[in-house]
């Protein structure tokens, strides 16, 4: 059938995309090696939005009050809470005397806003290189800021690290919340080593507070309610000013979703902000999705009507065989290699979440960051 010819023609170039994604671009982060930089007794302001957090913070600001680092100031920002974040703030301060507390109170211009609470924590941390994480994350090693810290140079005043989930044992969500998480590190990591930075993720994410203020702070972007972390970074960031830090001791880990509705929602609001990426950003990794999609669709449709099975087959291995090599790699580096046994039923439900997230976000808008 004629029909079944240009499909199979079209696999073949779907194939050839998956495998310059996977072998030539993914590969920079997935063989890469970690150099190791000198440690700098640099000041450090390490920054904290919280809106409703009292008890994410008494469990996890104690692991970066800890840290092993001498000169590091700690800047919470109570985002109009309605429960006792600004009463836990308080009560760590009165024993630290590292913390500086910024108490937003809302204005009609920016309600809801995150962007304009951290503008206001930026503005009021007192040294120039700032490090950013979130109240439901913790360092997973007492030399984070060490190593975050370290990767500055005269050069490179944009750092970005990894934040990763916690495990969950038995939990396919976990495990989907996780191969998601890792899949997106691998992307940002690896075009930031080809010179084409485009996103970071603001629980572990470092910057000069010279790139903000040059770049006048969030206001390109402030009437976007999400895209603190990941829109600056596409705005400002280049192939001269920014590096990457995957040490084992450099990771944060978060509290992951433990309903689907609740995921569904978060990830909602993470993926409002990829169109307003850069261009050349959004076809890029739009290429890639669409790849894909269309992988799956073409492999299952001309291997059910048995139309050149054996090259078919032939080329759907080499893809798989190519993705775990690189995914295993890769989720080695990061602590997640127990992700690679479901792979392709990760990717393949991965798939079909965002796209019911990408018709979900067509219909309805989503809510404030909080």
């Amino acid at each position: 059938m004629l029909i079944l010819e240009v499909l199979f023609y079209i696999f073949i170039v779907v194939v050839i995309i998956q495998i310059v994604y996977y072998g030539f671009i993914f590969g920079n982060f997935s063989f890469s090696k970690e150099h190791s930089q000198s440690h700098k007794n640099i000041s450090v302001s390490v920054i904290i939005c919280a809106k409703n957090e009292a008890k994410n913070l008494k469990h996890f600001l104690p692991s970066i009050l800890n840290q092993d680092y001498k000169n590091f100031e700690v800047v919470l920002i109570n985002d109009n809470s309605k429960d006792k974040t600004l009463n836990v703030m308080e009560s760590f301060k009165a024993k630290h005397d590292n913390i500086k507390i910024v108490n937003v109170k809302p204005i009609e211009a920016f309600w809801g806003n995150k962007k304009y609470a951290l503008t206001l924590g930026i503005k009021a941390a007192t040294n120039d290189f700032l490090l950013f994480t979130d109240a439901d994350c913790k360092p997973v090693s007492k030399y984070w800021i060490k190593e975050m810290s370290s990767a500055f140079t005269n050069t490179k005043t944009l750092v970005l690290g990894y934040g990763a989930y916690k495990k969950k044992e038995n939990s396919f969500l976990n495990k989907l919340i996780r191969f998601e998480t890792v899949l997106t590190a691998i992307q940002y990591f690896s075009f930031a080593k080809t010179g084409m930075p485009y996103m970071a993720v603001g629980r572990n994410l470092a910057y000069r507070k010279d790139e903000f203020f040059n770049a006048n702070g969030f206001m390109s972007h402030m009437n976007i309610r999400s895209g603190d972390d990941d829109l600056f970074i596409n705005q400002v960031a280049t192939s001269k000013n920014t590096t990457t830090c995957f040490s084992k001791s450099s990771f944060t880990e978060s509290v992951p979703e433990t309903a689907f509705n609740a995921w569904f929602k978060q990830k909602r609001r993470h993926v409002t902000t990829a169109k307003h990426y850069k261009s050349i950003h959004k076809f890029t990794l739009g290429l890639f999705y669409i790849s894909q999609i269309f992988f799956w669709i073409l492999a299952t449709l001309l291997l059910s009507f048995l139309f050149k099975w054996e090259i078919v087959l032939g080329l759907v291995i080499a893809r798989f065989t190519l993705q775990f090599l690189i995914y295993g790699f890769s989720a080695k580096k990061l602590n997640e290699i127990d992700t690679i046994i479901l792979l392709p039923f990760l990717e393949l439900f991965l798939i079909v979440s965002q796209f019911f997230i990408f018709i979900s976000n067509l219909t309805s808008k989503t809510k404030h960051w909080r």
